[in-house]
């Protein structure tokens, strides 16, 4: 077993749950705050767990080990050269711990677009009390009997598949390897990611839950907008890169979808002269559908976890591939 180990990290874990992550190292565990120090401290660090990491992190940290990410995404560490292949630093996500909060995010933002909710939240505030629903375009659409397609059938996919039969809809997703015939029990039907355009063809509903990848940067362009039907809802918890956003935003002016729900964009923060701010068929939040009050408990558990196994020389959970790229 790997001797106590000596970890630093960005994220800030409560106090119980530093706590934790010290019995699963039998060593020490140190949180961050400021920049400065965290440059400064990587000198000590066998193990760090961030969401970034600086791009001379080789000459600070002769003795990184390991890199827990506290995400789930990696791209935005591509550039410093710690997840090559050759880096020798073995590195971990936080794959899976936001599969809940992150489909529940789905499912309001679907719900507050079938019912138009952001209009009924501007007539609160004007203190206006409509007396027909249909003065406002307030009378929409229901979930059931849609058909929901998800983009990516990992952790956060699937969680979705499952909200989206519990609402009784039928459930559409693609994988990034399929094989021919293959059913999954949690869809009602499986698809390749080379059939993307005939399931959004069927699809009211589009939930894009991919991670950024060469193969996913701009993969809903204007092909694949214009093939999606004029009252499809579009919703992207992946990262806004996966979307080409001058085609979006054009298919929503002009009526080739019926609306987005986007909780990324290609650059964030989101320029306060993006279009998208005032489109009356788009729900935008900042980045914000994984947080939740539980982010911390679940962290610790799968980390703490992964310690133990690391220690063990077991296999760790949620190891970065550099040929997936995720």
């Amino acid at each position: 077993m790997t001797d106590g180990l000596k970890v630093v990290s960005v994220f800030q874990f409560s106090p119980e749950s530093q706590q934790v992550l010290r019995e699963a190292t039998s060593g020490d565990v140190v949180c961050i705050t400021r920049t400065e120090e965290f440059i400064t401290r990587l000198g000590e660090a066998d193990v760090v767990c961030s969401y970034w990491m600086p791009d001379n992190w080789r000459a600070l940290a002769p003795h990184l080990r390991w890199l827990q990410c506290s995400g789930a995404g990696v791209d935005g560490l591509q550039p410093t050269g710690v997840l090559d292949s050759d880096s020798g630093v073995i590195v971990t996500t936080a794959t899976g711990i936001h599969a809940t909060t992150i489909s529940e995010y789905v499912f309001g933002s679907m719900l507050m677009f079938n019912r138009n909710w952001p209009e009924m939240m501007r007539l609160q505030v004007r203190h206006i009390w409509p007396r027909s629903a249909n003065w406002y375009n307030l009378s929409r659409r229901e979930l059931m009997d849609q058909t929901l397609a998800i983009i990516g059938l990992g952790h956060i996919g699937r969680r979705v598949a499952h909200l989206g039969r519990a609402f009784g809809m039928r459930v559409l997703a693609t994988r990034r390897s399929v094989s021919e015939g293959e059913q999954d029990p949690d869809v009602d039907q499986l698809y390749p990611m080379e059939r993307l355009h005939d399931v959004l063809r069927e699809s009211d509903y589009i939930v894009l839950a991919v991670p950024l990848t060469p193969e996913t940067d701009k993969l809903i362009g204007e092909p694949e907008l214009r093939v999606m039907r004029n009252n499809a809802y579009l919703v992207n918890v992946a990262r806004g890169r996966v979307i080409d956003e001058a085609a979006l935003i054009r298919a929503l002016r002009e009526g080739w979808i019926g609306g987005a729900g986007l909780d990324v964009a290609t650059e964030e923060p989101l320029s306060s002269n993006s279009p998208l701010y005032t489109m009356p068929n788009v729900i935008l939040t900042p980045h914000i559908s994984g947080v939740s009050v539980h982010y911390d408990e679940r962290l610790t558990k799968l980390f703490a976890d992964n310690l133990r196994r690391y220690r063990a020389g077991e296999t760790l959970r949620n190891r970065y591939e550099p040929q997936r790229g995720y």
